[in-house]
């Protein structure tokens, strides 16, 4: 009991900068998915081939050799020199982000061409219909797998310990030395990580049960519990924001 707490307060610091990784390298990947995965969706060939590009590179690239190149690369062919904690973020956004653009593309060609061409049929312009119709349909289809990607992102941050951010893994190394203790030293670790991914779980949960009652879908149950597992979907989506 002593150790949990008199390391409390650096394990809480480790933890808030694992939370700030995670929060900043979804946000940059869930603006890569989104543009990427809507270009890739397009007609347009050289739309298609950034998309392809994108993807193709960041899924066969791994993070942690991104993170490396970034933090210790560059430095050496430019004069600029990247803070840690900003190329772990890139590095982490970069890759999540190619992931999350197939989530978005197979999205949106999931929706039933039906709506598509009801919107064509009513004269509605490409990005009235994207933004009114396609998208509503797709983010409750892609939010599941967006879920699995923060939580998967979350986890992946802690190779950035590997470059000396002290992100909670790197805390939790460092009282292994000094204490000698492992198995404490990673319990309590591996008891932060799982109280965030539950936290997160949570986010995505309440963003799922929303898009589903804008689609007119009726989530089962209610209730905190209810949270913890995912909505389920009793009525086809409809178009309701024409």
């Amino acid at each position: 009991m002593d150790f949990f707490v008199s390391t409390f307060p650096m394990y809480l610091a480790g933890a808030g900068i694992t939370l700030l990784l995670t929060v900043a390298g979804s946000a940059l990947a869930f603006v890569l998915a989104m543009a990427v995965g809507i270009l890739g969706t397009l007609r347009n060939p050289v739309a298609r081939g950034i998309a392809t590009f994108y993807t193709e590179v960041f899924r066969g690239v791994a993070a942690l050799v991104v993170m490396f190149w970034l933090a210790f690369a560059i430095p050496q062919i430019t004069p600029y020199q990247l803070d840690i904690n900003f190329a772990a973020i890139l590095a982490l956004g970069l890759n999540v982000g190619a992931y999350g653009a197939e989530v978005v593309r197979a999205s949106i060609n999931a929706v039933p061409r039906a709506q598509t061409e009801a919107t064509v049929a009513l004269n509605m312009s490409w990005a009235r219909r994207t933004w009114r119709v396609i998208l509503p349909q797709a983010w409750a289809q892609m939010l599941p797998t967006f879920g699995n990607l923060v939580i998967e992102l979350m986890k992946a941050s802690a190779i950035v310990s590997l470059v000396g951010v002290a992100d909670l893994t790197q805390i939790a190394n460092q009282q292994r030395a000094a204490t000698g203790d492992t198995v404490l030293a990673f319990t309590s670790a591996l008891v932060m990580y799982f109280v965030i991914a539950q936290v997160l779980v949570l986010g995505v949960r309440l963003l799922e049960r929303r898009a589903n009652r804008r689609l007119g879908r009726t989530p089962a149950g209610g209730g905190l519990l209810a949270l913890l597992r995912p909505p389920a979907a009793t009525t086809r989506a409809k178009v309701t924001a024409l």
